[in-house]
C-alpha cells in the first residue's frame, strides 16, 4: 500500500489530491494543520508528504524543514516532500526548504499525479481497493 500525505488546511486542495492520487493499492490520509503532519508521518509513513504553503499555524515550508531535521536525527522516516506553493516567486523558497518537486496552484490533476510518481520512492503497490484516512 502506498500512502500519501497531504497536509491542508483548505479542504479544495485536500479534495484535489485525493482526486488526482487515489488508486487501486493507494491511500491518502489528510491532516489540517502543520503541527499534526510529524505525528502522521511517524503513524502512516507515508512515500509523499504533499503540504500546501498555507497550512494553518505552521506553513508548509516550515513543516518540511521540520520533516527532513526529524529525518536527519532518526526520529521519522525519510518522506519526499512535494509543496503547493501559491505563486512563482515562492519557488525560491520551496528549494531553500529542501522540498523534492513544487507545483504552483491552481494545479492541474494529471501534473500533479505525474510529480508524485516522479517524487514518490519505489515501492510495491498492493492491488486492494482505494482508501482514505483521516488524521
Amino acid at each position: 500500500m502506498t500512502t500519501i500525505l497531504v497536509a491542508a488546511d483548505a479542504k479544495w486542495v485536500r479534495d484535489l489530491v485525493k482526486t488526482a492520487c487515489l488508486a487501486p493499492g493507494q491511500r491518502v490520509v489528510e491532516v489540517t494543520r502543520g503541527q499534526d503532519v510529524r505525528e502522521a508521518v511517524r503513524e502512516y509513513e507515508p512515500s509523499v508528504a504533499v503540504l500546501d504553503m498555507q497550512i494553518a499555524n505552521m506553513g508548509g515550508i516550515a513543516v518540511g524543514i521540520d520533516l527532513r531535521l526529524e529525518a536527519s536525527a532518526g526520529r521519522l522516516p525519510d518522506v519526499s516532500i512535494l509543496l503547493l506553493l501559491d505563486r512563482e516567486a515562492d519557488r525560491f523558497l520551496a528549494k531553500r526548504g529542501d522540498a523534492d518537486a513544487e507545483l504552483v496552484k491552481p494545479i492541474d490533476p494529471a501534473t500533479l499525479r505525474r510529480t508524485i510518481d516522479r517524487i514518490a520512492p519505489p515501492a510495491a503497490v498492493s492491488s486492494g481497493e482505494p482508501e482514505t484516512g483521516e488524521g
